[in-house]
């Protein structure tokens, strides 16, 4: 039993179910994201646990008790949401002050939480500054403040940063990171941003269609995805999908791709594939197993060079992303920045099968 149960937890509009059975299980002080294109269910499991959603069936537990039909103040938990919810006629300090009044918490002590949180989030010099007078940073720093001082079993972040702009989201998850690693809370994060899911988690959930597609580490859902869906969500630039039939290869399983130039090439499996020759597959690789030969790492067991058509590149600073044609789809790789590509010309493209991963094109589930 987790620090956190759902177990077999739906939700339907009459008879539209929007969240099929659910079952995860959350430890003391993990970090669970929960990540996924709109309208895939991720908010709407976030508003069961906080309770302002009714579970349909099923049951969601913390710390062993079940909470269907536990008020939201009840249950111990503090929300964090997209729109900040801040009182503009209230201070920055009134605004954290706010809960801890409702709940009766002494003077002496909502000024001890309030200086303590203020620290912590450096919003020191804010306290008696009003809403409209704080960037959208300083306003979700506020937001978060007050969340602090309830000492929650359990925080709730409902796409927190999706205001901000690019830097000061880059900014804010670095902060919200470092209140983790310190603090050790338990924290449920919905985000639409994969990259929010990859840096911020201990464990991402990938939810598509009302269902969880993948649970597991950063690290497994990047390398390992479950499926197609996850294998083209996660990750930027999404991972390469393209169809490919299983060959032989100087004695080995190999993918067999038509190239741009309408020229084939085979590229060796690091393993498996034995006796499976004539088999149709989408092929899943990273950008970054698709590179300029110097680039590609040494040790990996199944590189192949194959010479591809240059479509497009796009420099991207320290990187320059790559495109050419393989089985008919654009394919992504990133390359280093001086290498002298052009588009129009044919250029040694180094493939790492050691990265490879194949899905059945019929199921779209992972093979390998």
């Amino acid at each position: 039993m987790g620090f956190l149960d759902i177990k077999r937890a739906t939700k339907s509009y009459g008879a539209v179910k929007v969240l099929h059975e659910t079952d995860i299980s959350i430890e003391e002080g993990e970090f669970l994201v929960l990540v996924g294109p709109s309208g895939c269910g991720k908010s709407t499991l976030l508003n069961m646990i906080a309770g302002l959603e009714e579970v349909s069936s099923g049951d969601i537990a913390i710390r062993g008790r079940s909470m269907n039909g536990v008020k939201p103040a009840e249950r111990n938990i503090a929300m964090v949401f997209q729109s900040y919810a801040l009182y503009p006629n209230m201070t920055v300090r009134g605004n954290i002050a706010f809960g801890m009044e409702m709940h009766g918490i002494p003077k002496p002590e909502r000024e001890r939480k309030i200086g303590e949180v203020a620290q912590l989030l450096q919003i020191e010099p804010l306290l008696d500054r009003k809403p409209g007078q704080l960037s959208g940073g300083q306003r979700q720093r506020v937001a978060m403040g007050r969340a602090l001082t309830r000492d929650p079993d359990v925080f709730l972040f409902d796409e927190p940063l999706s205001n901000l702009d690019a830097k000061l989201r880059v900014d804010m998850r670095t902060e919200i990171k470092k209140l983790h690693q310190k603090l050790g809370t338990t924290i449920v994060y919905v985000t639409h941003d994969q990259i929010e899911a990859l840096t911020l988690s201990t464990r991402i959930a990938v939810m598509y269609g009302g269902h969880v597609q993948q649970l597991g580490t950063p690290k497994e859902i990047y390398d390992n995805p479950a499926n197609m869906f996850v294998a083209g969500f996660m990750g930027s630039p999404s991972m390469n999908l393209f169809p490919a039939k299983v060959t032989g290869h100087e004695g080995r399983p190999a993918a067999e791709i038509r190239l741009g130039d309408g020229s084939l090439a085979r590229l060796p499996f690091a393993q498996g594939f034995e006796g499976q020759e004539g088999r149709e597959i989408m092929l899943g690789i990273r950008p970054e197993a698709i590179t300029d030969r110097d680039g590609a790492d040494r040790n990996a067991r199944a590189l192949q060079v194959i010479d591809a058509r240059v479509e497009v590149t796009e420099p991207a600073g320290s990187d320059i992303f790559v495109v050419s044609q393989m089985g008919g789809r654009d394919v992504t790789g990133r390359f280093r920045a001086d290498v002298p590509v052009r588009a129009g010309e044919h250029f040694p493209f180094a493939i790492n099968m050691d990265k490879a991963v194949a899905f059945d094109p019929k199921t779209e589930m992972r093979i390998s």
